[in-house]
């Protein structure tokens, strides 16, 4: 049997599939460049553990859920002058999971508060963090129909493992008192062991009417802000931008006080 024959099967073997793909092109590549052999070896490990790297990237932003693909280099900070690029970078530092801190992005629908949550929680996978995505009415849903049928336990284990869990949309639906209830768990389970980014279109002031109980809210942001970060976002929504772009929408101008408004008629 040929040595390359040989050298397939035991590749095949120990499961070094990317070596196993690219051996051929790289034998004819080093015969002509001279390459040494350990430079030889390098490359080939090289090749493999890039290959596993992109496959486990694929596989958790897989399972992470994420409602879209966006990258913190695909945000346009100048769009959204309210929010300091300078921190959101320190959050991409990825320390705040490490303290198992969170990060809470408040503002109106459309400003990109999804946006900076998923580029977050990508940027968490590829340095080998655990994430999960999920917006705030399928969680409650989830978790009550698991209380319902008695194996609310088991189905937080779920939202509690991941390193960072990402909920997104709190606020858009009021809360009954068992979702409320339900949350305020989750966030107690979690509290100072794993990092929560949270996105909301309220005001803190305003999650007394969103749970229905002003007590509860008062404890869930109590934990939840006791170590964390508020990025509060300012700004016009993507979305309208893009309908104003394509002539659908009047434009928008500046007011006195900077602020953008629709231009008279």
């Amino acid at each position: 049997m040929a040595m390359l024959e040989i050298a397939d099967e035991l590749l095949e073997a120990m499961g070094l599939d990317e070596i196993r793909n690219v051996l051929p092109a790289r034998l004819e590549r080093a015969a002509n460049t001279n390459m040494s052999y350990s430079d030889f070896l390098v490359d080939l490990l090289t090749a493999e553990r890039d290959a596993k790297r992109s496959r486990y990237i694929k596989t958790r932003t897989s399972l992470a859920h994420f409602p879209f693909i966006r990258t913190l280099e695909q945000f346009d900070f100048s769009f959204q002058p309210s929010v300091d690029e300078r921190q959101i970078r320190e959050l991409a530092g990825l320390s705040f999971i490490a303290e198992c801190s969170n990060a809470v992005f408040l503002g109106p629908p459309g400003v990109g508060k999804t946006h900076l949550a998923v580029a977050l929680g990508i940027e968490a996978i590829s340095r080998g963090i655990s994430v999960y995505f999920i917006n705030a009415h399928d969680l409650i849903a989830d978790l009550e129909k698991a209380e319902r049928e008695n194996r609310l336990e088991r189905r937080m284990k779920v939202y509690v493992s991941p390193k960072l869990l990402i909920v997104d949309e709190i606020g858009y639906l009021p809360l009954d008192q068992r979702g409320a209830t339900a949350l305020f768990q989750l966030v107690t389970s979690r509290y100072e062991k794993g990092s929560i980014i949270l996105t909301s279109n309220k005001g803190f002031s305003d999650w007394g009417e969103i749970f229905g109980d002003p007590v509860l809210a008062a404890a869930i942001l109590d934990r939840l802000l006791h170590h964390s970060t508020t990025i509060n976002i300012r700004g016009d929504s993507y979305r309208l931008r893009e309908k104003r772009r394509a002539g659908l929408l009047e434009p928008r101008t500046q007011s006195p006080d900077g602020r953008s408004q629709a231009a008279p008629r």
